[in-house]
């Protein structure tokens, strides 16, 4: 079967299919029928409602969510600033027409999720709803006891490099393991706890707009990422039914939002999984990527890379480009006839960053061995706008002179991913330092 063999089994059951409308019940019933919000809801809970997009949104695109709980959302303290910020989320950003490359990010241990967050590069502002950010995660430690994160400043498309991560939603459980994704939509609170050592990885945090299922067009209406692959949570009630009532235990918890990226926290008295259902089209979801189905050519010349495509967000700006796409190279066959293999030399409009998912963590894995200018496992480039890039010298000058017969691109294992967005990306000074101490590419700061 297409699918990934994971190291660590599945705990969790899910509603399946991208973009649907689903609902869930923790506690049977609680769902009312046909009313979204009757006068009391079944088992006396409070309706709520998480709206994802405008209320006149198309019908295509417009994502809401009811959710049924104990305690409304609003049953919480004041927001205050956290005392110590994570650096680099809002720090000065760095243009360079250089090509920039990191054979490694650093790791600092005893942090979790949130404190372990720093932005790589970034375009666009929080506060405007427009553009997007680049972080890297290395994650230790779960997130501290009766402590939840959201993001009121955009969607968060995780990509696992190592590690597990356990994460604990507002609307049901997920379970993300390298070579899975995770979109967790603005505004939904989790926790995160990590399984079996350091998880770390990339995000994607989308200011503007939403990820969808690119335009197959005469692809027809399968391959690459299919919606029936799509994971998204069932609902968990952190509570009890007593004589036909909802309720949950007192106690303290911590919410941590980030705001116009800076992060900000308040305390309440119960648990925010206190949610017994929910229907609608604004939730978490996951994807294994070992399930997609790559398209190519079988006679000559490469189709554009856009065919390796998982998900997009779409600009508004021009027809055809995007804020963001997603997408993978994993191992797939090249049959193509009098055909250069290896990606041409390419110079592009649009930004392009970089990273490798690699199962086999140690310093000798087969991507190490050719020669030392390769990544190490937590590495990645970043290519901006018309920054020429393409294959060395030595593989360029192979590839010319290879025998063109069918060959396995890749290995199993090994992935490259591609975010490629119409933005000129600004690179955090925090990155550019870890470029330079790590062995990567860097230019000079004067040379900026």
């Amino acid at each position: 079967m297409p699918v990934t063999k994971f190291s660590v089994p599945e705990k969790y059951k899910y509603l399946e299919g991208f973009g649907t409308y689903h609902q869930s019940e923790a506690v049977p019933g609680a769902n009312p029928v046909a009313a979204n919000s009757p006068q009391v809801p079944p088992f006396r809970l409070s309706t709520e409602r998480i709206s994802g997009s405008s209320f006149t949104a198309p019908r295509a695109t417009n994502l809401q969510t009811w959710i049924y709980r104990v305690h409304p959302s609003p049953e919480h303290g004041d927001f205050t600033p956290l005392s110590s910020q994570p650096s680099s989320l809002e720090e000065e950003l760095h243009l360079t027409p250089n090509a920039l490359r990191w054979h490694d990010f650093p790791i600092t241990k005893g942090q979790d999720w949130i404190s372990s967050q720093k932005v790589i590069t970034k375009s666009g502002n929080p506060r405007k709803k427009e553009g997007l950010a680049y972080l890297m995660y290395a994650a230790s430690e779960s997130m501290a006891p009766n402590t939840v994160f959201y993001s009121s400043d955009g969607d968060y498309l995780v990509i696992p490099q190592a590690g597990t991560l356990d994460i604990q939603t507002e609307l049901g459980n997920l379970l993300v393991r390298q070579n899975e994704i995770v979109v967790i939509p603005r505004g939904i609170r989790y926790r995160v706890d990590v399984v079996g050592g350091i998880a770390r990885g990339y995000i994607c945090e989308l200011y503007q707009g939403h990820f969808q299922l690119p335009e197959l067009g005469p692809i027809g209406s399968c391959s690459l990422a299919n919606a029936r692959d799509f994971q998204i949570p069932i609902a968990q009630f952190s509570g009890s039914i007593s004589n036909g009532i909802a309720s949950c235990e007192k106690e303290n918890w911590t919410i941590v939002t980030k705001f116009a990226g800076k992060l900000f926290s308040c305390t309440q008295d119960h648990t925010p999984f206190d949610i017994a259902a929910w229907h609608g089209t604004y939730y978490p979801y996951k994807y294994d990527l070992g399930r997609f189905s790559v398209i190519g050519s079988i006679s000559y010349d490469h189709p554009d890379p856009s065919i390796f495509t998982v998900l997009t967000a779409p600009s508004h700006r021009e027809p055809g480009t995007a804020v963001c796409d997603f997408a993978i190279f994993p191992p797939r066959w090249l049959v193509m006839e009098d055909t250069y293999r290896p990606p041409y030399y390419h110079r592009n409009s649009m930004s392009e960053f970089a990273g490798v998912i690699i199962n086999n963590q140690d310093e000798e894995s087969v991507w190490n061995k050719g020669g030392g200018d390769g990544f190490k496992p937590f590495g990645a480039t970043l290519n901006g706008a018309m920054v020429p890039h393409g294959m060395d010298k030595k593989t360029h000058e192979e590839a010319r002179k290879s025998d063109l017969k069918p060959e396995k691109a890749g290995m199993e294992g090994f992935m490259v991913f591609l975010f490629e967005s119409e933005r000129m990306m600004g690179v955090s000074w925090w990155a550019l330092e870890a470029a330079r101490k790590f062995g990567g590419k860097v230019p000079i700061r004067a040379g900026l």
